[in-house]
């Protein structure tokens, strides 16, 4: 049809279904009314009774109200009980219409934007604890955690061995291998709200550790921003990349058949 209509702007009705490949009488079908098929069809209506009628504004939204988080399982349960007579083969509408309830009058949720990631744009720093892995030095547990460098576009990631908790200079040193390592900067970095570093430090020793970090941003030519606190999913970029470092490693540790070493070197 699209192609009879092309031709039709220059040619007669005739000659465009010609060129169009059907008949004459198809040609004068379209003319009398050019809407596709689709658009002719009339909304399907209900073709039965809607079996929730004589229930949902007396039973059942009085009960999504009173326990918004009961399954439609459970009202149905409810229901059949109220009305033994009642057709179970109304759970797949019970369900539709409980989820379409619940999408204009259920509990708000957190709305949150998926990002668009540039290339260059964005790398993201954040510690993650590898007690997990179990790693033992001549039988005695190693207290470490990992520090993580990611690129949100590309993925290119960078994991330094951090022994003891997170500190300014851990991220600094972390950090620094990371972009010697990739070899180039991007324009911003993100990290957590450097609590855990500031943990137990004076006020001045705050200050003095956030002017460090501030240079060193500036040493290597980088926007800082932060995550809020408490907020996990404004650093989601590296958190579930975290996940895939340390099954990475799990997956190594177990070809090895051993967590224990001889020392830290090995």
């Amino acid at each position: 049809m699209r192609l009879y209509m092309s031709y039709r702007l220059t040619l007669s009705a005739e000659a465009a279904a010609a060129k169009a490949g059907f008949s004459t009488a198809s040609a004068y079908r379209i003319e009398a009314d050019p809407r596709l098929p689709s658009q002719k069809q009339a909304p399907r209506g209900r073709r039965r009774p809607d079996p929730l009628a004589a229930y949902w504004d007396a039973e059942i939204e009085p009960i999504l109200k009173a326990a918004p988080g009961i399954r439609a399982v459970g009202v149905l349960e409810e229901l059949r009980r109220r009305h033994p007579d009642l057709n179970p083969n109304i759970r797949r509408t019970l369900e539709r219409r409980i989820t379409a309830w619940r999408a204009f009058n259920g509990p708000e949720r957190d709305v949150i934007f998926r990002q668009e990631h540039e290339p260059g744009r964005l790398g993201l720093s954040d510690f993650t604890d590898a007690g997990v892995l179990g790693i033992t030095i001549a039988g005695a547990s190693l207290d470490h955690r990992l520090y993580h460098f990611r690129l949100a576009f590309s993925g290119f990631a960078h994991a330094h061995v951090v022994l003891g908790g997170e500190s300014f200079v851990a991220l600094a040193e972390g950090l620094q291998n990371a972009l010697w390592a990739l070899g180039g900067v991007p324009r911003e970095h993100r990290s957590d709200s450097l609590s855990a570093a500031f943990r137990n430090l004076a006020i001045d020793a705050r200050e003095d550790i956030t002017q460090r970090y501030e240079q060193l941003m500036q040493h290597y030519g980088m926007v800082a921003t932060r995550n809020n606190a408490g907020i996990a999913h404004e650093n989601g970029s590296i958190e579930s990349a975290h996940g895939h470092l340390k099954q990475a490693l799990e997956d190594a540790l177990l070809l090895r058949g051993t967590r224990d070493f001889a020392d830290l070197d090995a």
